[in-house]
């Protein structure tokens, strides 16, 4: 009888996942993923130094090896562990690398190029939309593609002007080159809501009786998109601020205050969502609103959880991404519908990449022409600069792999052989765009900017800005002791046509200080620490 008992426990059983219905198959492509993104993280710390690789580089190129050796396993049935899922990406991925750039981005550097980031990221993706989506009608339809229609032609317009603002995160550092990761980041940002904006009213819009009036919505609707969306992320951001601010969760728990300002940043994407707004902007814009008020709110072991929490989140989905886009390049059941004719799939490729090539040089040397004649000699975007920009925004990836599976796929699959052929089309643009152009980003990078170094100017501009800027708010004291010191001085109206963004900044700095941070927090305000003199002040005050 006892021995009967023992053995009943040695009996194995299924574990919880199977109970939770499972099956071994899916236990097995989780385990094996995350496998593979361990090998992506320590293969890319030992490439960490190398001029030529980058962590979207080495995940891509380990997610063709691992689809090879699947293919291989599987006898030529499958090369992909995962089903690529729209919602994954948009829902799960996304969301932290965007709410990271935004909550780590230099806000001042940013926001002194935000004009010229709406210029590249609005306006530089429609003229980019509509050569594309010309070049396609006129270019791919001479092609043995089939009954592609208008509506699918757009769609290809919008899917391919779509940057990688991902892989711009792993070539580009703003330590280094603060203006050109600001000007080229921003843009991506802006270019993939402007990109998805376009995508859905694509889809929303009759395009059988396109007018001037449609037209015209469609633009609406795009700057109604803009204002809302930033305006959301704003808000969002705001109440988390004061939230923790007012009701002081470090006082019994650290725990609850990371938990908020997690939940509430993937909250505000949820609610753009929700709404039929841009989840991107608005999740950026709530990253940097956090940043400069809810940040500074917490305590200093939330701070630095927090910092190192959305950095790891933001990490380990554009590894996911780039590691499922490589195993996804080898997908056999859309490579057999176009083999018949694999010289199609690569001319196409062709087309694609010479439209996008050409759709991004008809912007980004006319707008930053644009944007120099409105800036000081020592600000303007120089003609190295410009190339750097033109090629980095090149590379295509995952925005424009999930658009085309939006368009061309149902639950991941098609069974149309003119989708397949767009599907792995695509699927060879962001491939050879993210390697090849990827590739190149950093050693032209050294060769244009860090091969003759030169002072920043802009530092001095900066400075002497700043210098104006302290003596234009300074007492009659203060003011005679420095005139004392022969320091020149302007008058605020010249300095505001001279340096407006400078003299905008100063002027928001006074009213944040006088308004904004006494509600919501920010830097200067102390949180209160269990234990500390500053619970106990707070508390004899609200007593």
């Amino acid at each position: 009888m006892e021995d009967s008992v023992v053995s009943t426990h040695l009996v194995p059983t299924h574990s919880m996942l199977f109970k939770l219905g499972l099956g071994e198959s899916s236990i097995v492509s989780i385990t094996v993923f995350i496998t593979l993104l361990c090998i992506c993280i320590i293969i890319g710390h030992l490439l960490e130094e190398n001029k030529w690789m980058n962590e979207s580089i080495t995940s891509l190129v380990i997610g063709i090896f691992a689809g090879v050796i699947v293919l291989l396993v599987s006898k030529g049935k499958s090369s992909h562990i995962l089903v690529f899922n729209e919602e994954l990406f948009f829902i799960y991925l996304l969301p932290p690398i965007i709410f990271n750039a935004g909550f780590q981005v230099k806000k001042k550097q940013f926001f002194r190029n935000f004009a010229t980031i709406l210029l590249f990221g609005a306006v530089g993706t429609f003229i980019s939309f509509i050569i594309v989506s010309l070049g396609a009608v006129f270019i791919l339809r001479r092609f043995d593609i089939g009954s592609l229609d208008i509506g699918d032609y757009l769609a290809i317009g919008t899917i391919f002007s779509a940057t990688d603002s991902v892989c711009t995160l792993q070539v580009l550092n703003q330590d280094e080159t603060p203006l050109l990761y600001s000007l080229v980041f921003g843009e991506g940002v802006v270019n993939d809501a402007t990109s998805i904006v376009l995508f859905n009213a694509v889809h929303n819009f009759d395009l059988s009786n396109m007018d001037a009036i449609t037209a015209l919505e469609l633009f609406g609707n795009f700057f109604y998109l803009l204002l809302t969306s930033t305006a959301l992320g704003i808000v969002a951001g705001l109440l988390s601020a004061y939230i923790i601010k007012k009701l002081y969760f470090g006082r019994h728990s650290t725990d609850r205050e990371v938990a908020i300002m997690i939940l509430m940043a993937y909250l505000s994407y949820m609610l753009a969502e929700l709404f039929n707004l841009s989840g991107i902007l608005t999740v950026f814009f709530c990253g940097i609103v956090m940043s400069h008020y809810t940040w500074h709110n917490v305590t200093e072991s939330s701070r630095i959880t927090t910092k190192h929490t959305f950095a790891t989140m933001s990490f380990i989905s554009e590894i996911f991404i780039f590691l499922y886009v490589g195993m996804d390049a080898l997908d056999i059941e859309k490579w057999k519908m176009v083999k018949a004719s694999p010289g199609t799939s690569i001319g196409i490729s062709g087309v694609l990449l010479g439209l996008v090539i050409l759709g991004r040089a008809a912007f980004v040397f006319p707008i930053s022409w644009l944007s120099n004649y409105a800036k000081s000699p020592n600000s303007k975007i120089g003609c190295k600069q410009q190339i750097i920009i033109w090629w980095s925004g090149l590379m295509r990836g995952s925005v424009s792999m999930a658009l085309a599976y939006n368009q061309f796929t149902t639950s991941g699959t098609t069974k149309l052989r003119d989708h397949a052929i767009m599907i792995t089309s695509t699927i060879i643009v962001v491939v050879f765009s993210t390697v090849v152009f990827g590739f190149f980003t950093k050693p032209l990078i050294r060769f244009l900017i860090f091969r003759n170094p030169k002072p920043r100017e802009n530092d001095d501009l900066e400075a002497s800005c700043s210098k104006d800027l302290r003596i234009q708010f300074l007492d009659k004291d203060d003011r005679d002791e420095t005139e004392n010191h022969n320091v020149p001085r302007r008058n605020s109206l010249r300095m505001l046509f001279q340096e407006p963004t400078s003299t905008v900044h100063d002027l928001w700095r006074r009213f944040d200080d006088s308004y904004m941070r006494p509600v919501f927090g920010g830097r200067g305000f102390v949180p209160v620490v269990p234990g500390s003199p500053t619970e106990t002040r707070d508390i004899r005050s609200l007593v």
